[in-house]
Protein backbone atom coordinates (compact mmCIF):
# COMPACT_ATOMS: atom_id res chain seq x y z
CA UNK A 1 0.00 0.00 0.00
CA UNK A 2 1.33 3.27 -1.13
CA UNK A 3 2.31 4.99 2.47
CA UNK A 4 0.22 8.51 1.52
CA UNK A 5 -2.98 6.35 1.20
CA UNK A 6 -2.25 4.94 4.68
CA UNK A 7 -1.67 7.98 6.25
CA UNK A 8 -4.40 9.91 4.52
CA UNK A 9 -7.16 6.93 5.03
CA UNK A 10 -6.68 5.33 8.27
CA UNK A 11 -9.13 6.55 10.70
CA UNK A 12 -11.18 5.43 13.61
CA UNK A 13 -13.51 2.62 12.08
CA UNK A 14 -15.73 0.97 14.64
CA UNK A 15 -17.83 -1.22 12.81
CA UNK A 16 -16.16 -4.33 11.92
CA UNK A 17 -17.06 -7.79 10.84
CA UNK A 18 -17.07 -10.69 13.89
CA UNK A 19 -14.44 -12.52 10.83
CA UNK A 20 -11.25 -13.53 12.96
CA UNK A 21 -7.58 -11.51 12.51
CA UNK A 22 -5.27 -13.87 11.26
CA UNK A 23 -2.25 -14.87 13.23
CA UNK A 24 0.75 -14.37 10.67
CA UNK A 25 -1.71 -11.01 10.17
CA UNK A 26 -1.37 -10.60 13.78
CA UNK A 27 2.15 -11.33 13.71
CA UNK A 28 3.28 -8.92 10.95
CA UNK A 29 1.33 -5.84 12.62
CA UNK A 30 2.92 -6.34 15.94
CA UNK A 31 6.34 -6.59 14.24
CA UNK A 32 5.81 -3.38 12.39
CA UNK A 33 5.24 -1.77 15.99
CA UNK A 34 8.06 -2.78 17.66
CA UNK A 35 9.94 -0.89 15.07
CA UNK A 36 8.60 2.03 16.19
CA UNK A 37 10.88 5.02 17.17
CA UNK A 38 11.51 4.53 21.26
CA UNK A 39 13.18 7.30 23.51
CA UNK A 40 16.70 6.41 24.08
CA UNK A 41 15.79 3.16 22.36
CA UNK A 42 14.49 1.49 25.69
CA UNK A 43 11.58 -0.32 24.22
CA UNK A 44 9.74 0.06 27.61
CA UNK A 45 6.34 -1.09 25.74
CA UNK A 46 4.54 -4.35 26.24
CA UNK A 47 1.50 -5.37 24.10
CA UNK A 48 -1.25 -7.90 24.93
CA UNK A 49 -3.89 -9.21 22.50
CA UNK A 50 -7.03 -10.65 23.14
CA UNK A 51 -9.03 -12.66 21.56
CA UNK A 52 -10.32 -15.10 23.97
CA UNK A 53 -14.42 -14.15 24.56
CA UNK A 54 -14.27 -14.69 28.18
CA UNK A 55 -11.40 -12.15 28.80
CA UNK A 56 -13.55 -9.73 26.67
CA UNK A 57 -16.49 -10.60 28.18
CA UNK A 58 -15.12 -9.56 31.76
CA UNK A 59 -13.42 -6.39 30.20
CA UNK A 60 -16.71 -5.36 28.64
CA UNK A 61 -18.62 -3.84 31.41
CA UNK A 62 -15.92 -1.46 32.72
CA UNK A 63 -15.56 -0.55 29.12
CA UNK A 64 -19.36 0.47 28.85
CA UNK A 65 -19.08 1.76 32.91
CA UNK A 66 -16.39 4.13 32.09
CA UNK A 67 -17.56 5.36 28.82
CA UNK A 68 -20.50 5.97 30.70
CA UNK A 69 -18.93 8.54 33.03
CA UNK A 70 -17.56 10.36 29.95
CA UNK A 71 -21.37 10.45 28.78
CA UNK A 72 -22.62 11.90 31.65
CA UNK A 73 -19.97 14.72 32.23
CA UNK A 74 -17.72 16.28 29.08
CA UNK A 75 -19.52 14.42 26.59
CA UNK A 76 -22.84 15.23 28.00
CA UNK A 77 -22.33 18.89 27.64
CA UNK A 78 -20.77 18.01 23.92
CA UNK A 79 -24.07 16.27 23.12
CA UNK A 80 -26.29 19.01 24.17
CA UNK A 81 -25.11 21.34 22.57
CA UNK A 82 -24.57 19.60 19.32
CA UNK A 83 -28.39 18.58 19.32
CA UNK A 84 -28.88 22.35 20.00
CA UNK A 85 -26.98 23.77 16.69
CA UNK A 86 -28.36 20.59 14.66
CA UNK A 87 -24.52 19.41 14.32
CA UNK A 88 -24.68 16.37 12.78
CA UNK A 89 -20.99 15.60 12.41
CA UNK A 90 -20.64 15.62 16.73
CA UNK A 91 -23.93 13.54 17.01
CA UNK A 92 -22.28 10.74 14.76
CA UNK A 93 -19.18 10.77 16.83
CA UNK A 94 -20.86 10.05 19.85
CA UNK A 95 -23.01 7.32 18.28
CA UNK A 96 -19.99 5.78 16.82
CA UNK A 97 -18.22 6.07 20.29
CA UNK A 98 -21.28 4.62 22.05
CA UNK A 99 -21.44 1.56 19.46
CA UNK A 100 -17.70 0.72 20.49
CA UNK A 101 -19.37 0.39 23.87
CA UNK A 102 -21.92 -1.68 23.01
CA UNK A 103 -20.29 -3.92 20.80
CA UNK A 104 -16.71 -4.36 22.82
CA UNK A 105 -17.08 -7.97 23.22
CA UNK A 106 -17.80 -8.94 19.77
CA UNK A 107 -14.60 -7.13 18.14
CA UNK A 108 -12.26 -10.03 16.91
CA UNK A 109 -9.41 -8.75 18.20
CA UNK A 110 -8.50 -6.32 20.94
CA UNK A 111 -4.79 -4.82 21.40
CA UNK A 112 -3.88 -3.33 25.02
CA UNK A 113 -0.83 -1.67 25.01
CA UNK A 114 1.45 -0.96 28.36
CA UNK A 115 4.60 1.48 29.09
CA UNK A 116 6.42 2.87 31.94
CA UNK A 117 8.60 5.62 32.60
CA UNK A 118 6.87 7.13 29.80
CA UNK A 119 4.08 9.66 31.35
CA UNK A 120 4.04 11.51 28.24
CA UNK A 121 3.30 8.64 25.85
CA UNK A 122 5.89 9.69 23.34
CA UNK A 123 7.17 6.12 22.86
CA UNK A 124 4.09 4.04 23.46
CA UNK A 125 1.60 6.00 20.80
CA UNK A 126 4.50 6.10 17.70
CA UNK A 127 4.18 1.97 17.85
CA UNK A 128 0.16 1.62 18.48
CA UNK A 129 0.22 4.24 15.56
CA UNK A 130 2.24 1.88 13.57
CA UNK A 131 0.38 -1.06 14.12
CA UNK A 132 -2.71 0.98 13.36
CA UNK A 133 -1.12 1.89 10.23
CA UNK A 134 0.20 -1.86 9.23
CA UNK A 135 -3.20 -2.71 10.11
CA UNK A 136 -4.28 -0.57 7.54
CA UNK A 137 -2.26 -1.98 4.64
CA UNK A 138 -4.16 -5.62 5.73
CA UNK A 139 -7.80 -3.72 5.07
CA UNK A 140 -8.15 -3.84 8.90
CA UNK A 141 -10.35 -1.43 10.89
CA UNK A 142 -9.02 0.23 13.81
CA UNK A 143 -9.85 2.53 16.56
CA UNK A 144 -7.49 3.69 19.74
CA UNK A 145 -9.42 4.66 23.29
CA UNK A 146 -7.45 5.43 25.87
CA UNK A 147 -10.98 5.31 28.46
CA UNK A 148 -10.53 2.31 30.28
CA UNK A 149 -7.21 2.92 31.04
CA UNK A 150 -8.73 6.16 32.34
CA UNK A 151 -11.22 5.03 34.51
CA UNK A 152 -10.70 0.86 35.06
CA UNK A 153 -6.87 1.09 34.95
CA UNK A 154 -6.50 -1.34 38.26
CA UNK A 155 -9.55 -4.03 37.14
CA UNK A 156 -8.46 -4.15 33.42
CA UNK A 157 -4.80 -4.63 34.98
CA UNK A 158 -5.76 -7.57 36.94
CA UNK A 159 -7.92 -9.15 34.52
CA UNK A 160 -5.29 -9.15 32.03
CA UNK A 161 -2.35 -10.43 34.55
CA UNK A 162 -0.32 -7.36 34.23
CA UNK A 163 2.44 -7.77 37.03
CA UNK A 164 1.82 -5.15 39.81
CA UNK A 165 4.33 -3.40 41.37
CA UNK A 166 6.29 -3.31 37.95
CA UNK A 167 5.52 0.09 36.80
CA UNK A 168 3.51 -0.73 34.14
CA UNK A 169 0.80 1.82 33.48
CA UNK A 170 -2.13 0.76 30.63
CA UNK A 171 -1.43 3.38 27.79
CA UNK A 172 -4.81 2.62 25.35
CA UNK A 173 -6.95 -0.06 23.61
CA UNK A 174 -7.44 -0.67 19.86
CA UNK A 175 -9.39 -2.27 18.88
CA UNK A 176 -9.37 -4.10 15.50
CA UNK A 177 -11.51 -5.77 12.51
CA UNK A 178 -12.37 -6.02 8.78
CA UNK A 179 -14.58 -2.77 8.44
CA UNK A 180 -18.32 -2.86 7.38
CA UNK A 181 -17.63 0.61 6.29
CA UNK A 182 -15.72 2.08 3.29
CA UNK A 183 -12.17 3.94 3.33
CA UNK A 184 -11.79 7.48 2.69
CA UNK A 185 -10.21 10.72 3.64
CA UNK A 186 -11.86 12.13 6.86
CA UNK A 187 -12.85 15.52 6.61
CA UNK A 188 -10.63 17.88 9.14
CA UNK A 189 -9.75 21.20 9.62
CA UNK A 190 -7.31 22.69 7.08
CA UNK A 191 -3.45 22.17 8.18
CA UNK A 192 -3.03 26.08 7.55
CA UNK A 193 -5.09 26.40 10.11
CA UNK A 194 -3.95 24.36 13.02
CA UNK A 195 -0.46 25.38 12.17
CA UNK A 196 1.58 28.37 12.80
CA UNK A 197 5.23 29.55 11.90
CA UNK A 198 7.50 30.73 14.42
CA UNK A 199 5.32 32.50 16.75
CA UNK A 200 1.76 31.27 17.68
CA UNK A 201 -0.79 33.49 15.39
CA UNK A 202 1.47 33.63 12.62
CA UNK A 203 0.66 32.15 9.60
CA UNK A 204 1.85 28.85 8.28
CA UNK A 205 3.38 30.02 5.13
CA UNK A 206 0.54 27.31 3.14
CA UNK A 207 -2.86 27.27 2.50
CA UNK A 208 -4.60 24.22 2.00
CA UNK A 209 -8.60 24.67 0.99
CA UNK A 210 -8.14 20.59 0.28
CA UNK A 211 -6.27 17.20 0.72
CA UNK A 212 -2.88 17.15 -0.52
CA UNK A 213 -3.81 13.46 -1.47
CA UNK A 214 -6.88 11.77 -3.32
CA UNK A 215 -7.42 8.17 -3.69
CA UNK A 216 -5.75 7.62 -7.15
CA UNK A 217 -2.77 10.05 -6.65
CA UNK A 218 0.83 9.57 -6.65
CA UNK A 219 2.52 10.68 -4.14
CA UNK A 220 5.11 12.87 -3.23
CA UNK A 221 8.58 12.04 -4.87
CA UNK A 222 11.18 13.68 -3.16
CA UNK A 223 9.52 15.56 0.10
CA UNK A 224 8.76 19.02 -1.73
CA UNK A 225 6.21 18.64 -4.34
CA UNK A 226 3.28 16.60 -4.68
CA UNK A 227 2.43 15.58 -8.32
Amino acid sequence: MDLFEALYTTRAMRRVKPDPIPLNVQEQIMDAAVRAPSGGNAQGWRFLLVDDPGQKAALGPLYRQALGVLFEGHYKVMREKAEAAGDAGTLSVLRSAQHLADHFEAYPLLLFAFTRNDPGGGSIFPSVWSAQLAARAFGIGTALTTVLGLFHAEEAMRILGVPEGKGWQLACTVTFGYPTGRWGVAPRRPAHEATHRNRWGEPAGFTTAEPLWSPGQVSPNDGRTAT
